[in-house]
């Protein structure tokens, strides 16, 4: 019996991206004679290589899945893209079988290494389940942040030379300054905008914000969020305009003492009764440390209960002006 799994809704594909460490992705046609070609090498990768919850081989049928074939920028078939902690790791265009089974084995080795090293307790601080975590979980709240929607994620006014907004939810530690594409930056100015949608509705009890720029002095460098507005239950995202006349459900203002200096995470803590069935975040960064005109965010994590799963689109449960 095939391993493989046949994406049949954007819906299942999330729930993959956010339940498996790698997911790799066959986009295909029926009609195409290169998909065929090279389709038992692929079902033979997934044969050996597949495991639950770690290593995912999916086919996503272009024509009857074009939400994500144009989501993912997809012009030529087949096309293989490889997601590693719900982020893109590898595109590749065509029917190339060595290059496709150099990747899918080096990222299952790498994969495998990382399992090990969690199995040690290295690399983790204050994770579970093999989830990095910047500061600890507070008694009777787990990590659900595996509850976004990932295909939902948007970001205004970022530096596309930087990493998405899928990036920040990715479960792997921060890489530091080496990999621009590890974290997010502002683009024109020190404000940004992400919207969070979720695949069920939560309880949040906090958000953890990890951001490694430590140098707010430093006008050419990013700095890290001080004020931050938090809206819930919106359909879309907000423009700016629209967030400075909206009222925000909390505004949370951080200072130096917030920020763990080991981890370089603030939690952020809610006023629990005000997000206690939240199917979508904005999260307003309004105002960065210093005189920088640049924000740096690394990751997110959002901290809470998971509720009933949702079906369909989001709707505004209730307002919150």
């Amino acid at each position: 019996m095939s391993k493989t799994v046949q994406i049949q809704s954007t819906t299942q594909f999330s729930n993959l991206l956010s339940s498996s460490s790698i997911v790799v992705a066959d986009f295909y046609a029926d009609w195409c004679g290169p998909c065929k070609q090279i389709a038992p090498i692929y079902e033979q990768l997934s044969a050996q290589l597949s495991k639950p919850n770690k290593i995912t081989f999916v086919k996503i049928d272009v024509d009857r899945q074009q939400d994500l074939a144009r989501s993912y920028n997809i012009r030529a078939m087949p096309t293989f893209i490889v997601f590693k902690n719900a982020r893109q790791a590898e595109f590749i265009e065509g029917a190339d079988p060595k290059k496709l089974s150099a990747v899918v084995k080096d990222l299952a080795n790498e994969a495998n290494r990382l399992n090990s090293e969690d199995a040690d307790g290295a690399g983790q601080s204050g994770s579970s389940g093999g989830t990095w975590l910047g500061a600890e979980l507070p008694r009777g709240y787990v990590d659900v942040t595996n509850q976004v929607d990932f295909l939902g994620l948007e970001l205004l006014n970022w530096d596309s030379d930087h990493g998405s907004a899928r990036g920040l939810i990715s479960g792997d530690k921060p890489k530091g300054h080496d990999d621009p594409k590890d974290w997010v930056e502002s683009d024109t100015d020190e404000q940004l905008m992400l919207y969070i949608p979720f695949q069920s509705t939560l309880k949040i009890q906090s958000i953890h914000l990890t951001s490694l720029a430590q140098n707010p002095d430093d006008e050419e460098k990013p700095s890290r969020p001080k004020h931050v507005k938090i809206y819930t239950n919106r359909p879309h995202i907000l423009g700016f305009d629209e967030a400075e006349d909206a009222q925000a459900v909390q505004e949370i203002t951080l200072s130096e003492k917030d920020w763990d200096p080991k981890t370089n995470t603030a939690k952020l803590d809610l006023r629990i009764v005000k997000f206690q069935n939240v199917s979508s975040l904005v999260l307003f960064i309004v105002e960065s440390e210093g005189d920088n005109e640049k924000v740096r965010i690394d990751r997110i994590r959002v901290i809470g209960e998971s509720g009933e799963k949702r079906d369909g689109k989001i709707e505004k449960i209730a307002s919150d002006d």
